[in-house]
């Protein structure tokens, strides 16, 4: 279990639409947004996997820098899966013991006193299995925080794509906004799908540039403060 108090006062989950949207992008940019206009923040990562030859950073080694951690402090490194499955899936083939969701939420330490604004980011998409014995939709449900931020790409099967994770989304009390991901103003299907998610299904839609990243890391310091 988390120390009591220790909660953040705001607490952000980042989800995706699927692997490869740019879930940690994101995350990295809210968190440099919080902390330019002075906010306290901290990122974890309960689990990730990677492949092996992949010499790039990790979601891990990434959401440090941005927040001034330690990599080993965003994610606890017997989560580190060196392997290209989703994390539970990946335990099992490198014959290592799989988390449990109880586990994973029991590992997720934050600092004290409590950051203005806390972020969790997911691996792989909303459904996508975190432990054995839940996804990541699960892990928004049990941690039930001030916002959820759901990354999909602009491009083309976004529509569908959004739409999965709003259905998935419907049985959770927690507010969320879609931001599309790679977002270009001049690319006339990034346009239309942003219009159609908006007007025709009536979603809280942001584009995912400058302007509307800008916009999303006011309104989480806008949420209000959660209960320790």
């Amino acid at each position: 279990m988390q120390a009591p108090g220790s909660r953040p006062a705001r607490l952000v989950v980042v989800v995706g639409t699927g692997t490869e949207v740019g879930k940690t992008w994101m995350s990295v940019r809210l968190l440099e947004h919080w902390r330019a206009v002075g906010a306290s923040v901290a990122a974890r990562k309960p689990a990730q996997s990677f492949s092996a030859e992949d010499t790039s950073p990790t979601d891990a080694d990434l959401l440090g820098a941005a927040s001034g951690e330690p990599p080993d402090t965003v994610c606890p490194p017997p989560r580190w899966y060196p392997l290209a499955m989703a994390p539970p899936m990946a335990a099992a083939r490198l014959g290592r013991p799989v988390p449990r969701l109880g586990e994973l939420l029991a590992e997720i330490v934050w600092p004290q006193p409590p950051v203005d604004v806390g972020l969790v980011e997911t691996a792989g998409g909303l459904r996508s299995p975190q432990a054995v014995d839940g996804d990541a939709l699960d892990l928004v449900s049990a941690l039930a925080p001030s916002l959820v931020v759901a990354v999909a790409d602009a491009g083309l099967g976004t529509i569908h794509a959004v739409r999965l994770v709003t259905s998935a989304m419907a049985g959770v009390d927690v507010p969320y906004v879609v931001v599309l991901n790679r977002f270009d103003s001049a690319d006339p299907l990034n346009l239309d799908n942003l219009r159609w998610l908006t007007q025709q299904d009536r979603l809280d839609v942001l584009p995912g540039d400058g302007d509307g990243i800008a916009a999303l890391s006011r309104r989480a310091l806008e949420q209000p403060i959660t209960a320790r």
